[in-house]
């Protein structure tokens, strides 16, 4: 008897709605250009959106940090695992986003697991964007708090399930990707602060991939819209404009001593290593000094953008570097990444369950890291793609 035959079975059924994700292999660091599979091709894929992730000044701070902290920190961060470097990123990381305080945890992923369930419970509503984010949902199933969803990005529709359900709640808190992922466009935060001040809501931001991207060098959605002190709780990540691996919480510093008490990954899982820590207080500090490189993603994304819309492709709702290029069929996507690699372009196709079925496309990840020219290579690649497919 084979018990996990129903494994192989799921897995053919992914396979035959083109829904299977072929994991490809990247020989070397991340960049505009990458080796894949034994191809150079044009990276169209990877979260790095300032370069970072080979950054000269990241990667000599990681060395040093070896040589002074060695690999690891060799326990929890509550037992013996707290080193000072820790707690200089703590403190950075802080200042950068004009918090009180800030937690480092080992994953944007991890940092909302923490923080979900540790300020809400059985009781409690959670109210959250249909759009968001697979961590938020799981930190929301943790919580065991209710979880109320609202339409993406409707703060009218926010309000009326505030209204329906706030009689039955201990608390209330409300949760909203920043930028979503997979659309690029941006959360209505100030007008979700509006109504979350009126009925008493917590207002909480995974600003994951607004970090290095929006605000004044890169501080992310709550400096863009300039709301710094009325929003309670913000998750960041480290792994990609910061071109590292970790995530962190930054907020008032009641919220930060309480998690230090009460989040679980915090409490029960080893932090980040030496080597991580340093580069990221590096990347801090790259932008800290200079927002050209923020600026240089900008162009970079406007310009992309532009000879896309131009060449008839719908980029969607996008305000910020992703760019969806919608094509709808699962196979039709799929078929168009493959020949995309073909032509020398790595851009994976996105399909169900990361989108809803039929809304099927090419994600680009535009990076500070490319030239005019490797945007020109990108779009002479995706017209003669779909000159083929006849798209």
């Amino acid at each position: 008897m084979d018990k996990l035959e129903f494994l192989r079975r799921e897995l053919e059924s992914l396979r035959e709605q083109s829904l299977f994700n072929e994991i490809r292999t990247i020989e070397g660091p991340q960049g505009a250009w990458i080796m894949v599979n034994g191809k150079k091709v044009l990276n169209l894929c990877s979260n790095n959106y300032l370069g970072f992730a080979n950054h000269a000044e990241l990667k000599e701070a990681s060395k040093k940090a070896v040589d002074e902290y060695g690999v690891g920190p060799g326990a929890v961060r509550t037992i013996a695992g707290t080193q000072t470097i820790h707690l200089e990123l703590e403190r950075k990381l802080a200042e950068f986003k004009h918090a009180e305080a800030c937690i480092a945890l080992q994953g944007g992923f991890v940092a909302n697991l923490a923080v979900i369930p540790a300020v809400t419970g059985e009781g409690d509503i959670i109210f959250s964007d249909e759009l968001n984010h697979a961590s938020i949902i799981d930190g929301c199933r943790l919580s065991r708090a209710r979880v109320v969803r609202y339409a993406h990005n409707d703060v009218a529709d926010f309000r009326r399930k505030i209204i329906e359900n706030k009689d039955s709640a201990r608390r209330m808190l409300v949760v909203t990707d920043g930028v979503f992922s997979m659309d690029g466009d941006i959360a209505p935060l100030p007008d979700i602060v509006d109504v979350a001040d009126d009925y008493g809501v917590i207002v909480m931001v995974d600003d994951a991939h607004g970090e290095g991207v929006l605000g004044d060098s890169g501080r992310g959605i709550v400096n863009h819209f300039k709301l710094e002190g009325k929003v309670e709780i913000e998750v960041g990540t480290l792994s990609k404009a910061f071109g590292v691996m970790g995530g962190y919480i930054t907020g008032p510093r009641v919220l930060i001593d309480y998690l230090k008490q009460k989040g679980r990954p915090f409490l029960f899982s080893t932090g980040l290593t030496p080597a991580d820590t340093a580069a990221a207080i590096a990347a801090v500090d790259v932008l800290a000094k200079s927002d050209e490189l923020v600026k240089k993603l900008w162009s970079n994304a406007v310009y992309f953008q532009e000879k896309l819309k131009d060449a008839g492709f719908d980029t969607g709702h996008t305000e910020t570097p992703i760019t969806p290029v919608m094509l709808g069929d699962e196979k039709t996507a799929s078929m168009f990444s493959r020949k995309l690699f073909d032509e020398g372009v790595f851009a994976q196709s996105i399909a169900y369950p990361t989108v809803p079925r039929g809304k099927a496309r090419i994600r680009c990840m535009l990076s500070a890291a490319h030239k005019k020219e490797d945007l020109d290579f990108a779009i002479n690649a995706f017209l003669s793609v779909a000159r083929e497919l006849g798209i």
